[in-house]
């Protein structure tokens, strides 16, 4: 981007929160009310991403700046920080991340320089907060994330201090106990029980998809789609038959899942 370009916006961004000529919608936010939008735009970009369209990629890649430029300017107004401040310490990160690219370092191998990335967000961590120590490793593991995404950022923080099998073995036993426990709450009628064990199901099978390497949100969003288009292909075959789906019983809905499975799968 262009500096004029960079300049336009922020200047736009002005114009628009002004009290008095500024569009009224636009002068009400504040940073709790855009979190919803700053969400919305950050998914919108991966899914163009997804779809592969660069067109609409740069479209909403600029909506997602648009949510930055917007944060920086109510924080300017209230004298917290301005857009040159957000580039600067962005700026600054990479340059103290990247001490291979910047700097006369050099890793031996991508352990040490995960290693040295980890360590770099640890003491920057500690910048922010000088007089508090943490009292867990785990602190610094933003609350606010996903849950799936929480959970394997909380995993990957306590692998880093040793808390982690060596091998996937036992892993995938766990997940089998874990499934077990989930049946046997399930038998007893208890509700929240239920609710407990599935979460306990959910976090190791989050901790397997870790161990094969596999990113859980990825795997999870892939499986969601290719289950999208298999429930197309069985309501496009009800359509035919003219009928509905609530008109059709379990059995043939489930000959029409198998018949997409093989013909999607060649696709």
């Amino acid at each position: 981007m262009k500096l004029e370009n960079t300049q336009h916006l922020l200047e736009l961004m002005t114009q628009l929160r002004h009290p008095e000529s500024g569009c009224p919608w636009d002068v009400k936010q504040d940073f709790q009310s855009l979190k919803p939008y700053l969400i919305e735009e950050a998914y919108e970009v991966i899914d163009a991403i997804e779809r592969n369209d660069h067109d609409d990629l740069r479209s909403e890649l600029g909506d997602l700046l648009l949510q930055v430029v917007f944060h920086a300017q109510i924080a300017k107004e209230q004298n917290l920080f301005d857009f040159e401040q957000v580039a600067a310490a962005i700026a600054n990160k990479l340059i103290v991340r990247h001490p291979h690219v910047f700097a006369d370092v050099e890793f031996a191998n991508d352990a040490e320089r995960q290693q040295a990335w980890e360590d770099a967000k640890a003491l920057e961590r500690q910048q922010k907060n000088p007089q508090q120590k943490p009292s867990s490793v785990l602190d610094g593991v933003t609350q606010a994330l996903p849950a799936l995404l929480h959970c394997e950022k909380l995993q990957d923080r306590a692998a880093q201090h040793g808390f982690d099998w060596p091998e996937i073995d036992p892993v995938f036993a766990k997940v089998n106990e874990e499934l077990a426990e989930v049946h046997e709450a399930w038998l007893s009628g208890d509700q929240k029980h239920v609710q407990e064990e599935v979460g306990d199901l959910l976090f190791v099978v989050v901790n397997l998809a870790r161990h094969l390497k596999v990113n859980p949100e990825i795997a999870l969003r892939e499986a969601n789609q290719k289950f999208s288009r298999r429930f197309n292909y069985i309501e496009q075959q009800v359509a035919v038959s003219g009928r509905e789906l609530v008109d059709c019983e379990l059995e043939e809905l489930d000959a029409f899942w198998h018949e997409a499975k093989q013909r999607l799968s060649k696709i």
